[in-house]
């Protein structure tokens, strides 16, 4: 959502970020409701997740807050940011099965050692650079965590990995987006809009989803992605 806000709309990155920070929070909340309800969220996970990501979401804040108090302009720092972490995101969308198969390849000695005694740290380590990119970028808490969740919890069907990621984005999108209203770079008026339209734009685009080949929209969002975020990055 972010980029589109930047490109599309002209809207300044730290406004775009922070509002859709909080429009992820609220929008994901049922989506863990209903995996909550099916069992399929490893609340273990989520928490080893959020032990690393929320403490380095309340430190970027702090930061930005500093920042701002000296009249410096970090905005230069969330576009590059922003474009990284498109970037990462288009990546591990065109490369999803590879990472699957090197995830579940564990005759691979740093494979093994990652999913039997490094499996809690790494999951801690990952959470904090989500922390800190989704705080930044507003993106990251999907793709990406379900990646390092695909690749270190290679035995956990695919609905288990995608209810974890989404218990997990909802508290660090929630503070990290509370954390950009308390810095003022939320637009409440967009996030309302944006709230309001959510509903037909989910119908709309499932609708298209679901009769084009998977392959194929993987592909065509991860090139969107990738040019968008080497627009920024540049």
């Amino acid at each position: 959502m972010t980029p589109i806000l930047v490109v599309v709309f002209g809207i300044k990155p730290a406004i775009a970020v922070g509002t859709d920070l909080l429009y992820a929070a609220i929008t994901k909340s049922g989506g863990v409701f209903v995996h909550h309800r099916h069992q399929t969220i490893k609340w273990k996970v989520v928490g080893l997740l959020a032990l690393g990501s929320v403490p380095t979401a309340l430190v970027t804040i702090a930061v930005l807050k500093a920042l701002t108090a000296k009249g410096i302009d970090y905005e230069n720092v969330m576009t590059t940011t922003l474009g990284v972490a498109l970037i990462l995101t288009s990546l591990v969308l065109l490369f999803k099965n590879q990472l699957l198969q090197i995830g579940r390849h564990e005759k691979l000695a740093a494979v093994k050692a990652m999913h039997r005694q490094l499996q809690t740290p790494i999951t801690v380590a990952a959470g904090a650079v989500l922390g800190v990119l989704v705080t930044l970028s507003s993106v990251g808490a999907g793709a990406l965590g379900a990646a390092v969740l695909f690749f270190l919890y290679p035995r956990y069907p695919a609905a288990n990995i995608v209810g974890t990621d989404i218990a997990h984005a909802v508290p660090l999108t929630a503070v990290a987006g509370l954390g950009h209203a308390h810095l003022g770079t939320v637009d409440y008026s967009l996030l309302a809009s944006l709230l309001l339209g959510s509903l037909p734009g989910i119908m709309i685009g499932s609708r298209f989803a679901v009769r084009l080949p998977d392959r194929l929209v993987r592909s065509l969002l991860a090139s969107m992605l990738l040019l968008i975020g080497l627009r920024f990055a540049l």
